[in-house]
């Protein structure tokens, strides 16, 4: 079949996202569908809007005054992850998608991580015409030319549709590897104003097994890289034409795959560009070397994904490392200026007392770090953490999950665990905690840039 050109046809891409706690994050998905959709489909005429800087009187009047054949809709969060704000944001989504619906005939598309981990049931709750599953770039580019031509459309991989017999989807067996990335100029600066940094991904897909992780569900456990040299590219574009020098690298974990992040590392440094990034490690598979290249090419900042101090709970967790892995690449950041900070569940699947209490221990051992707890395990579907609490029950196999739901042993005391980490002397930053205030004070006031929770670290 030869596909038309979609002359004269119109696409919104819109980003749902409101959360803005503790900083608004860059809707990098809606930006790599653009920059995609406008390389692959130059007639087509994109608009992309983003919900952090609009209103839904503002998304109205849009609507009405644009007339857009296609729209499609990303929805990144589903809640915040977090057991002590259990606030969900499907009625949010229901109030863009009815307010698209009521000032707008356009055929509606859902996507993004949060709608690929809850697809039936967001299907089921907002009604859109399709979805699209996992990585979106292709899927979407094949749905709107056939749409505008004609053929079947059910057999394009990571497509939804609910038809009479039931919901149909067809899982990716083929990613990309080569994407281009051009960063809306409004959206660019507003991020770079609110959160001093924007987004970039260095490869997708996750190969851990951690019981509770969603990552799977949303990119694969393929892991692809991603072309070194169109991210540094891109990377250059942004310090010298717009004066932005910090990015994520929002990889579901980024040491995986180092003699690519080797080459990278080497393609940053020999560009000259002067930019400072940071990533969310996991504490093993590093070396002196790799962080000596990885500092030299810009790395500020480590998010380290410990989840335990405790090495018995860290296996129960499907972590495959041990505290003496964290300890050993805690003590390598400090030795190569990287500030680092260390994200923790406490209270999830065979938490006790004694391993909360060793947990305390070794944090103590931890020196110029942050600790940043989680309160228990979001339960997410299609996850071993599901099937786990099926089996307990702790919940019922129909259970959609799409409510904020929550893995937390029984007998787990958060005020108790509050006394334990002061007692510690170390910094540890609760969800709840008032010093997120002092990050938005810096940020917004003393306009520092980046990830900048080292002002709370301790010896």
């Amino acid at each position: 079949m030869t596909f038309g050109i979609m002359k004269d046809k119109s696409l919104l891409l819109l980003s749902a996202n409101r959360l803005a706690d503790p900083y608004p994050v860059y809707p990098i998905g809606i930006s790599y569908l653009q920059s995609y959709l406008s390389k692959h489909l130059p007639e087509l005429n994109i608009t992309s809007v983003d919900m952090n800087l609009i209103d839904m009187d503002g998304l109205a009047i849009l609507l009405n005054r644009e007339h857009f054949d296609y729209i499609g809709v990303s929805l990144r969060n589903i809640d915040g992850a977090n057991s002590l704000d259990r606030t969900s944001f499907i009625s949010g989504y229901n109030e863009i998608i009815d307010c698209i619906k009521n000032n707008s005939d356009a055929v509606l598309i859902l996507g993004g991580a949060g709608f690929s981990i809850f697809p039936e049931a967001l299907m089921s709750i907002l009604e859109p015409d399709y979805g699209i599953i996992g990585e979106g770039e292709e899927s979407l580019r094949l749905l709107l030319q056939k749409l505008d031509c004609g053929g079947d459309v059910l057999d394009i991989e990571g497509i939804v549709k609910k038809t009479k017999d039931g919901f149909v989807r067809k899982e990716h067996s083929e990613y990309l590897r080569s994407l281009e990335l051009c960063f809306d100029d409004t959206l660019a600066y507003y991020y770079w104003e609110h959160s001093g940094m924007l987004n970039i991904q260095t490869k997708r897909g996750c190969c851990y097994n951690c019981i509770y992780c969603s990552y799977p569900l949303i990119d694969g456990r393929k892991v692809r890289t991603l072309d070194p040299d169109l991210i540094v590219e891109t990377l250059v574009r942004l310090e010298k034409e717009k004066g932005i020098n910090y990015v994520f690298f929002t990889d579901s974990v980024f040491n995986i795959q180092n003699d690519y992040n080797v080459e990278l590392a080497e393609k940053i440094i020999r560009s000259g560009v002067k930019i400072n990034w940071g990533a969310y490690f996991s504490p093993h598979n590093l070396t002196d070397e790799l962080l000596e290249i990885f500092r030299r090419s810009g790395l500020k900042h480590i998010e380290f994904g410990t989840e335990s101090l405790s090495s018995s709970q860290m296996e129960r967790y499907g972590k495959n490392f041990s505290f003496e892995d964290v300890l050993l690449n805690s003590e390598r950041c400090l030795k190569h200026n990287i500030f680092y900070a260390h994200f923790l569940i406490l209270g999830g699947l065979g938490e006790t007392h004694e391993t909360l209490k060793e947990t305390m221990e070794n944090s103590k051992k931890i020196r110029f770090s942050v600790f940043f707890p989680y309160i228990g395990m979001r339960i997410y579907p299609g996850t071993p953490l599901q099937k786990i609490a099926i089996e307990m029950g702790k919940i019922d196999v129909n259970d959609t999950l799409l409510e904020p739901t929550y893995y937390i042993e029984e007998g787990f005391d958060l005020e108790e665990c509050r006394k334990m980490a002061l007692d510690t002397n170390k910094a540890w930053v609760f969800p709840d905690d008032p010093l997120f205030g002092q990050l938005e004070y810096m940020r917004s006031v003393k306009k520092k840039k980046g990830l900048i929770w080292e002002y709370l670290r301790k010896p």
